[in-house]
């Protein structure tokens, strides 16, 4: 979940590289082939995210909804799917789209699984496009489609000049993209020393909905906790994954007890092109890693020695998946280091 599109509210990554690095491995594909099809893949998942209007962002995660359609496209130029074959697992796989965001009210891990089914269906529904499996063509726009099963009123489908991948915004923080924009005040109001307590937060309304959780009880509830994350600056830590374990919830209880959160209309107004926030009078409208303020080179590898550490690995393994991705050209070998990080 370490990128996000804003307009389209989803997170591409997690979909389509697992999808087309395997299907890579599958075929023997360069790495440049599968970061093709990764581009179409990101391309097809935002094209369709945009389209979606409130209604469904009220009912349905974007990401699962809009999942199939990446993975299918990412993986079908991998495979070298004809335009007809293409369309075919398209279809196919949005046939099977949904998401309901019930998953937000229980203590479940129901957020990762919309991810690994989204990916892994789009994948199979390319595999089987390439040997006949035919698919609807009007999945979108048909009278019993996606826009007719779950919006009022669908925005169009633009395709630019440019890629939409380019729009995707990385992820610095182990938490919420909602929670970000805080995140952010609170860091600059700490390298100007003035990040002292009571915090008020005022924000967009999405950020309130998803993130207004003063007191947290679970890794989960943490890391969509506006006032967790304002807590967890506050103290002197960055927002890690350690940050928002049970340990780390109950040390910053009286911190967090003095974040108090409001919407901003203003700043309601610019999302989502912009997610902004202001914390005790000073605001910002875009965050670290957004498309107008980028991360480089070397804070990605930052984060890969951070999660590496995190998760068990030594730093050599972060330098591995480093050169396998920035300097690398065999998907085969990228894929043969996760196998070999999960046995």
């Amino acid at each position: 979940m370490d990128d996000v599109h804003r307009s389209a509210l989803l997170h591409p990554g997690p979909v389509i590289w697992s999808a087309v690095l395997i299907a890579g491995a599958e075929v023997g594909a360069a790495l440049s082939a599968v970061l093709d099809g990764a581009v179409q893949g990101y391309e097809s998942m935002i094209a369709v995210g945009s389209t979606l209007d409130a209604l469904h962002y009220s009912h349905f995660h974007n990401t699962a909804t809009t999942g199939p359609f990446g993975s299918a496209a990412a993986a079908g130029s991998v495979y070298e799917l004809s335009a007809c074959q293409l369309l075919a697992a398209m279809g196919n796989a949005a046939s099977t789209t949904g998401g309901l965001w019930q998953f937000r009210a229980e203590q479940v891990m129901t957020k990762f699984w919309h991810t690994a089914t989204a990916s892994s269906n789009g994948k199979f529904a390319a595999y089987m496009a390439k040997f006949g499996m035919t698919g609807p063509a009007a999945i979108l726009e048909g009278p019993q489609g996606l826009y007719a099963a779950t919006c009022r009123d669908p925005k169009p489908l633009v395709l630019g000049d440019g890629w939409r991948i380019e729009e995707v915004s990385f992820k610095p923080w182990a938490a919420c993209r909602h929670a970000h924009p805080a995140i952010d005040c609170a860091l600059e109001l700490r390298a100007a020393g003035r990040v002292t307590p009571p915090f008020h937060v005022e924000t967009y309304a999405d950020a309130l909905t998803f993130c207004d959780r003063p007191d947290p009880v679970t890794e989960t509830d943490a890391k969509f906790s506006l006032q967790h994350a304002v807590a967890v600056i506050a103290d002197g830590r960055d927002a890690t994954p350690a940050d928002f374990t049970p340990e780390a919830i109950a040390a910053l209880a009286l911190l967090r007890a003095q974040v108090s959160v409001a919407e901003d209309p203003e700043i309601t107004a610019r999302y989502p092109a912009h997610f902004g926030a202001r914390v005790n009078g000073l605001e910002l409208q875009d965050c670290r890693g957004d498309p107008e303020r980028p991360v480089g080179e070397a804070e990605i590898v930052a984060k890969m020695h951070m999660l590496a550490a995190w998760g068990g690995l030594p730093a050599s393994e972060a330098d591995r998946a480093a050169e396998l991705a920035l300097r690398g050209d065999d998907a085969a070998a990228v894929v043969t280091m996760l196998e070999e990080w999960l046995a």
